[in-house]
């Protein structure tokens, strides 16, 4: 196409947009996505191509998941200088309707642009605000002539992009440049295709220009006078080398994206000096990624919010820190100083981002070096060099007090605060939720999962109340009662518009029956949306009391919303004295699991689960989390669909922790006297004896494990009909304390293309502790020794490639910054974790099956837990493993050859 078929629709002398001329020269081809509210909503796709934009109307949008193909209609090449365009085109004009500017920056082609596009497959990268990576535009039927069809698919490829539980156009709605949803732009109506033939003269130099890459965004009026007027103190970098160099912290690559350290509920303020006392923010937990003049903003689950706050990305940048990763809260500030979490969805709504603030309390990188092994006292030393302002302008150095936490928390209280977190001053920065950290809340303020609303009723208009729970450990919704007070009338028309697309059948909660009387008049949704509440208590039966809607929290996913159980002072002295102390700077102690604590369910004597009887079914087995016998039965029976063809007919060797994974845990082959008669008992001969191990086929089977107390199930590699013959190889990929994530991820992908080099598929897994799985599955033809010869190979082989990296012996010493290849659970009476079993860890992690490209640096070994599993498998659409036990592959003589030979000199 060119811009004749544009021109042709429009008549200029009535719409004043422009006419438009084909550019050339640009080094950097741009690409834009408008999302077009006209007479249908939909999504303009427009890629710089041959000096025009290439567009596609999309209309459900882009999706993140590349099993979802998005039809995308061709229509006529746009201007390039249309790419900036943001506001209103009157009704009864071509296209009339609302204009966004949903997502910028530049693209490039894999492959020869021009003549992919003919050919109707365009395989292009995207570097945009919202987009990244690997797409696919495809046309239906391929190669274009003339007259034929203009659909195309639009779908994203798998890479460490792709992300198919995530709806993007859903959790990011809103304008890069300005920050406005559509009701928002219809209201200011600041850029507007007028009939006398101009536009509002205040955007008209806007609308000449190209679109903006997406590094240097474009920054609303409101937002460039506040930058101009308020420019941050530039770090003091004297004073910050001079730090740096008596600490001499661990140098490393600016990381992608570090996970957080998570706060526990406790029920009092802890006392003594060790502590630091800073105040709770009501608001949204940031990071901020600094690399030279660019700055980004990404939240605790790994989304690109930057496009929300321009304006601190702005100021961050100011910072002339070359990197950096600093840690806070983004919050708007009421009359009185406060921080509102109300202020701040009104903020979003009107589009006035400019007055949020970003309170800095953490700095876990800076100028190449890692900081997160240090303690937070040297941390917000330096942290104080680069943040130097602490009451005025968009960033904010975040002060503590020293000790007397009672005494802050009660004059917090006085003040109308949230509450405040309690940091131990001496504990390095461990990502996931422990006891190192602590929340203390002056009133009760919790997210909580809806799933339905009922009719309104009076004066009130779109709703009456939202019905709200949250999930259990077995991925299961409780309702929690009914919400019907603190919305504005704009609240009430937004958050029902909202619902109402969300519309289901059937009640999402698992506890919600015809004779309870919560169900009448009620629309049921899908569980999407979070809410925050804050209420009084909770009731005997396990209700909210006096709840109040303070709005919605798009920064958290429904499926983490879990009920937190607040722990005492005492627990908390208890995880101090046998938990991650530090010396030297470094820390010696382990990392606690990404999860929240579960809630207490009390009973009155033994309970049944899968038809095992469980005696002292609340006795805590996970005491910082609070986990319970019960609670992990209840895991176990929701995964044993999933689980069971990876254990049953296996020889097992449990950990067992019958009193807790913090106390005395020991290892147990064999039956002992009193062992349940669910689990079989399998006869091994062992030198001049015949030994009897234990297996289990079936859910009862690991439930029985649970009441015996066994926190760890590992396997035997062959199955128990056919012990010589292993079936499956595990190179077990362990890493030395204190290495980066980052190494180990490579190191898998590594050790992937090596095996496919051979010929071997592979599977991978996480482990619940610091490293990860590689899985081979194989014929059961080759012997032990054969297996293990094959596996020691490769382990010499990744240790001849990098010696600096890996290492394939055992020993701590000759282990130091490396990758130890782990062979040696390919022997015969080796084993290795099971999959979806858990860990004698803090947090009750779980060694989980994933995808090849599930593997990213932003998803540790430990993430997955009894809490997130189930949710996690209820959405897969596929099984990881779906093609592990099809799989027919051997080892070889030659593959032998190849590794032994392969880096050694002729």
């Amino acid at each position: 196409m060119t811009l004749t078929e544009y021109r042709r629709k429009r008549n200029f002398k009535r719409t004043p947009e422009p006419r438009g001329r084909r550019t050339v020269g640009h080094p950097q081809l741009s690409f834009v996505i408008q999302k077009h509210a006209a007479s249908h909503l939909h999504y303009d796709f427009r890629l710089e191509l041959d000096g025009v934009l290439k567009s596609w109307a999309v209309p459900k949008g882009p999706s993140l998941d590349p099993a979802a193909k998005r039809l995308a209609m061709q229509v006529e090449d746009h201007p390039v200088e249309y790419g900036s365009f943001e506001g209103i085109i009157p009704q009864g004009e071509y296209g009339g309707g609302t204009v966004m500017l949903w997502d910028q920056g530049t693209w490039e082609s894999v492959g020869d642009a021009k003549r992919d596009y003919l050919a109707g497959r365009l395989k292009l990268v995207l570097h945009g605000e919202k987009l990244h990576g690997g797409w696919m535009l495809v046309r239906k039927g391929g190669r274009r002539t003339e007259g034929t069809e203009r659909h195309w698919w639009l779908f994203k490829e798998r890479d460490e992009f792709a992300e198919p539980d995530v709806d993007i156009v859903a959790q990011l709605p809103l304008s890069v440049t300005t920050g406005r949803d559509l009701d928002g732009i219809a209201a200011q109506a600041d850029r507007v295709w007028g009939a006398a033939g101009e536009m509002s003269a205040k955007q008209h130099s806007a609308h000449g220009r190209r679109a903006t890459p997406a590094r240097r965004k474009a920054i609303p009026s409101s937002t460039r006078q506040v930058v101009k007027k308020y420019k941050p103190k530039v770090a003091n970098r004297k004073q910050l080398q001079k730090e740096l160099r008596r600490l001499a912290p661990k140098r490393a690559a600016l990381p992608q994206l570090p996970l957080v350290e998570l706060a526990t509920l406790a029920k009092q303020a802890p006392t003594g000096d060790q502590w630091f006392h800073e105040i709770k923010y009501d608001g949204y937990r940031m990071l901020c990624r600094i690399d030279g003049k660019d700055a980004t903003f990404i939240s605790r689950n790994g989304k690109n919010w930057t496009s929300q706050f321009p304006e601190l990305a702005q100021a961050a940048a100011q910072l002339g820190l070359k990197s950096g990763v600093l840690d806070g809260e983004v919050v708007a500030l009421d009359a009185e100083g406060r921080t509102s979490f109300q202020k701040l969805q009104n903020a979003f709504q009107g589009g006035l981002t400019g007055q949020l603030v970003f309170y800095v309390f953490d700095l876990l990188f800076v100028d190449g070096y890692d900081l997160t092994a240090d303690v937070l006292e040297d941390r917000k030393k330096l942290l104080h060099y680069v943040v130097q302002d602490t009451s005025r302008g968009p960033l904010r150095y975040s002060e503590h007090l020293i000790g007397d936490g009672p005494k802050f928390l009660s004059e917090a209280c006085r003040m109308k605060l949230e509450g405040i977190i309690c940091k131990r001053r001496d504990r390095a920065y461990i990502s996931g939720r422990g006891k190192d950290w602590l929340k203390v809340k002056c009133s009760l303020r919790e997210e909580f999962v809806v799933g339905g609303f009922t009719f309104p009723s009076g004066s009130r208009s779109a709703f009456g109340a939202l019905l709200v729970g949250y999930y259990d450990a077995k991925g299961q919704l409780i309702y929690a009662g009914r919400v019907g007070t603190g919305f504005d009338d704009r609240t009430l028309t937004d958050l029902h518009a909202q619902l109402r697309k969300l519309s289901q059948r059937k009640s999402p909660f698992v506890n919600l029956s015809g004779t309870t009387g919560q169900e009448r008049d009620v629309t049921w949704v899908k569980p999407k949306l979070v809410a925050q509440v804050q209420f009084s208590n909770w009731t005997d039966n396990g209700l909210l009391r006096h709840p109040s809607f303070q709005g919605l929290r798009k920064d958290k996913a429904a499926t983490e919303v879990i009920h937190e159980r607040a722990t005492s002072v005492h627990e908390v002295s208890t995880a101090a004295s046998n938990g991650s102390h530090r010396t030297g700077g470094r820390r010696t102690g382990k990392a606690a699991a990404t999860s929240a604590p579960v809630r207490q369910m009390k009973s009155n004597g033994p309970v049944e689960v899968a038809g095992i009887v469980l005696s002292n079914p609340d006795k805590v087995l996970y005491p910082a989390d609070g986990i319970t016998k019960r609670d992990l039965a209840n895991y176990y029976e929701a995964v044993a669909e999933w689980m069971l063809p990876h254990v049953e007919n296996r020889l097992l060797a449990l950990v067992r922790c019958p009193d807790g994974y913090d106390k005395q845990c020991f290892f147990q082959k064999h039956p002992a006297v009193g062992t349940s008669d669910v689990f079989k008992r399998i006869a091994v001969r062992e030198k001049n004896k015949t030994e009897q191990y234990l297996a289990i086929n079936n859910t009862a089977g690991l439930v029985s494990l649970v009441q015996m107390g066994v926190l760890e199930i590992h396997t035997w590699g062959s199955q128990a009909a056919r012990l010589e013959k292993p079936d499956r190889i595990i190179l077990d990929l362990d890493p030395d304390e204190g290495l980066d994530w980052s190494a180990v991820v490579t190191a898998a992908r590594e050790l992937r293309g090596l095996l496919e080099e051979l010929g071997l598929k592979t599977f991978l897994k996480t482990t619940g502790g610091k490293g990860l799985h590689v899985v081979v599955p194989i014929q059961r033809r080759h012997s032990w020794p054969q297996i293990k010869e094959f596996c020691l190979a490769i382990a010499d082989f990744m240790t001849r490639l990098a010696p600096d990296r890996f290492v394939a012996t055992m020993s701590k010493a000759a282990r130091r910054g490396k990758i130890f290849v782990d062979y040696l659970r390919n022997d015969r009476g080796a084993t290795a974790i099971a999959p979806y079993s858990t860990r004698a860890r803090a947090g009750a992690p779980v060694s989980v099956p994933i995808a090849w490209n599930e593997l990213s640096s932003r998803r540790r070994s430990d993430h997955f837990t009894i809490h997130n599993v189930p949710l996690r498998l209820r959405q897969l659409r596929r099984d990881p493993w779906a093609k592990l036990a099809q799989t027919q592959q051997a080892i070889t003589s030659e593959m032998l050859s190849r590794l032994n030979n392969a880096g050694k000199p002729r």
